[in-house]
C-alpha cells in the first residue's frame, strides 16, 4: 500500500476556558461549553444598565459593577434550551438582596434610545425591581434593558468585517480571544500577577506563543470557522481589580512599555493605544441551516488556518 502524507492539521493551541458576559460589564460566567448563535455566544451581553437617557453604564465610569456576580440556570448552556416563566438570572452584589430577573420574554415595556457607542436603538426595559436595584446599589438612577433583538440589529464595523455579522451590546465585535500564553508573559512583568479576568475575553486558549493571537486572520476552533478582525486596544478597564472593584496603574503601565502602538505597531498612528487580545467574527452562515451541533467546548483544538506575519500588520 502506498503512504501518503497525512493532511490531518495540528493543532496550534486548545481552548482553556470560555466566559460569557450576560449583563454589559459585570462579572462573567466560566462555563465548560457555550452555543453559538449568529451574535455570537448565547447569553453574552443581553442585558446592559443605562442612565435616564439610555447611555450605557461600563466599569469605566462605574467600577463597583465589577463587583455584580451574574447567574444562570446551568440548563441555559444547552443547545435550544427556552426558559420557561419559572427561568431567572439571578443578579447578586455586596449589601444588596439577590435580584432575580425572567429569562422568558414576557410582556415588557420598549425603552428607547438606547446607546452603546456609536449605535442607538430600542431595548425591552427589564422593569422597576431591576431599575430600583441598579439604582440603589449604584447611588445613581438606573435602568436594566435587554436587547430588542425582534427588531433590533447592531452590524459589527463594516470597515473590519465584510458580510452579515451581528452583535449585541458587546464593544463591537461577537467575541474577544486571548491566550494564556500572553496573560503568562504580562505577568513575568507585574509584581502582583493578575486573573484573566481583567480583560474580559469569551475564549481563553493555551499552547501557542505569547501574543501569537494577534497574527491570526483564520482560525478553525473544533468545527468552526472564526475571523481575526482587529487587534483589542485597551481602556482603563484592565486597571481594575476585579475582586474588590478598585483600579490602581497596572497593568496598562507595563502593557504602554510591552505593548504599546509605539513598540508593536512603530508604522501605525495610534502610538499611545495598547493591545491585548484579538476581536472575531464566526462564519456562521455555514451553519446557519443545521438545527444542532453548535457549541464550542473547553478542551476543544484550535487550528490557525491563516496569519499575518507580525502585529503591525494586523488590523487594529
Amino acid at each position: 500500500m502506498g503512504g501518503g502524507a497525512s493532511t490531518t492539521p495540528t493543532p496550534s493551541a486548545k481552548v482553556s476556558a470560555i466566559f460569557i458576559y450576560p449583563i454589559k460589564s459585570c462579572r462573567g460566567i466560566s462555563v465548560s461549553h457555550a452555543p453559538l448563535i449568529h451574535t455570537g455566544f448565547r447569553w453574552d451581553r443581553q442585558w446592559m444598565v443605562v442612565n435616564p437617557h439610555g447611555r450605557m453604564y461600563t466599569q469605566r465610569v462605574e467600577p463597583k459593577l465589577a463587583l455584580v456576580e451574574v447567574e444562570l440556570p446551568s440548563e441555559a448552556f444547552l443547545e435550544n434550551w427556552e426558559p420557561t416563566q419559572e427561568s431567572y438570572m439571578v443578579v447578586k452584589a455586596p449589601g444588596m438582596q439577590a435580584l432575580k430577573v425572567c429569562l422568558s420574554k414576557q410582556e415588557q415595556e420598549v425603552a428607547d434610545a438606547v446607546t452603546v457607542w456609536e449605535w442607538t436603538g430600542s431595548a425591552w426595559d427589564e422593569g422597576a425591581e431591576a431599575s430600583q436595584w441598579f439604582s440603589d446599589y449604584l447611588g445613581k438612577s438606573c435602568q436594566l434593558v435587554r436587547f430588542n433583538s425582534a427588531s433590533e440589529v447592531r452590524k459589527v464595523d463594516p470597515d473590519y468585517v465584510k458580510g452579515q455579522h451581528d452583535t449585541l451590546f458587546t464593544d463591537g465585535y461577537p467575541f474577544l480571544l486571548a491566550s494564556q500564553e500572553s496573560l503568562n508573559a504580562l505577568n513575568e512583568h507585574l509584581k502582583e500577577p493578575i486573573s484573566i479576568n481583567r480583560f474580559r475575553p469569551n475564549i481563553l486558549v493555551e499552547g501557542c506563543e505569547p501574543f501569537s493571537e494577534d497574527i491570526w486572520t483564520e482560525i478553525k476552533i473544533s468545527k468552526f470557522s472564526f475571523f481575526g478582525v482587529k487587534l483589542c486596544y485597551r481602556c482603563k478597564m484592565p486597571t481594575i481589580n476585579q475582586g474588590t472593584g478598585i483600579a490602581g496603574p497596572e497593568p496598562n503601565e507595563i502593557l504602554m512599555k510591552t505593548r504599546s502602538g509605539e513598540i508593536i505597531r512603530p508604522n501605525d498612528k495610534n502610538k499611545k493605544r495598547v493591545y491585548f487580545g484579538q476581536y472575531m467574527t464566526w462564519n456562521w452562515t455555514e451553519f446557519s441551516a443545521e438545527r444542532s451541533g453548535k457549541i464550542i467546548e473547553v478542551g476543544g483544538p484550535v487550528y490557525v488556518l491563516r496569519k499575518v506575519s507580525s502585529s503591525a500588520e494586523a488590523a487594529a
